[in-house]
């Protein structure tokens, strides 16, 4: 039993060693959205002729990317940040990453999240993801679980898997208010 205590404080203990205080008391206090890259996911890309609708098709969480996944619920839950709604691309990955860390009872498939196959794909996707963002007016944190190439036509840079990128909001113009990064 002292080993499971002692394996449990140590797991909270580093975790939030490495996200911001700032962000943690921005989704406690509710009502932001959270832009958020799939949890580790070995490799790049999907196989050439993977299909959305059979997850043993395309590039998928390792176990690695399940327990962050979880962590990651964990540390939101244990911080009492308050999830209201989870969004998530079509992927499997995305799908599996919200399911793990949130349970499926508040995730939504938003495909407006999912990868797009050119430039005026990507610009139709950031619209309607803009709308959903700028309309949400939730007293519980909004997070949309996405990939790398989305968040960086959304806000223009990096996240790595697992990263949370709490959002400023303001019309079309998004910028980066805190982040928390859960690898």
């Amino acid at each position: 039993m002292l080993r499971l205590v002692v394996a449990v404080i140590f797991l909270f203990a580093t975790f939030p060693a490495q996200a911001t205080e700032a962000g943690w008391a921005l989704l406690r206090n509710g009502g932001q959205v959270v832009v958020m890259r799939h949890a580790i996911a070995p490799g790049s890309g999907d196989p050439a002729n993977f299909d959305l609708e059979k997850c043993g098709t395309q590039r998928n969480l390792s176990e690695r990317g399940r327990l962050q996944a979880r962590r990651i619920g964990a540390l939101v839950e244990a911080r009492a940040a308050p999830v209201e709604k989870v969004l998530a691309s079509r992927y499997c990955r995305t799908r599996d990453t919200a399911t793990q860390a949130f349970g499926s009872q508040l995730v939504e498939v938003f495909p407006a999240l999912d990868l797009p196959v050119d430039d005026s794909e990507m610009e139709q996707k950031k619209a309607e993801i803009l709308d959903r963002i700028n309309s949400y007016t939730g007293s519980g944190n909004l997070f949309l679980i996405t990939h790398l190439e989305v968040i960086e036509a959304l806000i223009g840079a990096s996240a790595r898997e697992g990263e949370a990128i709490i959002l400023s909001r303001g019309g079309d113009n998004l910028s980066v208010a805190a982040r928390i990064k859960f690898n």
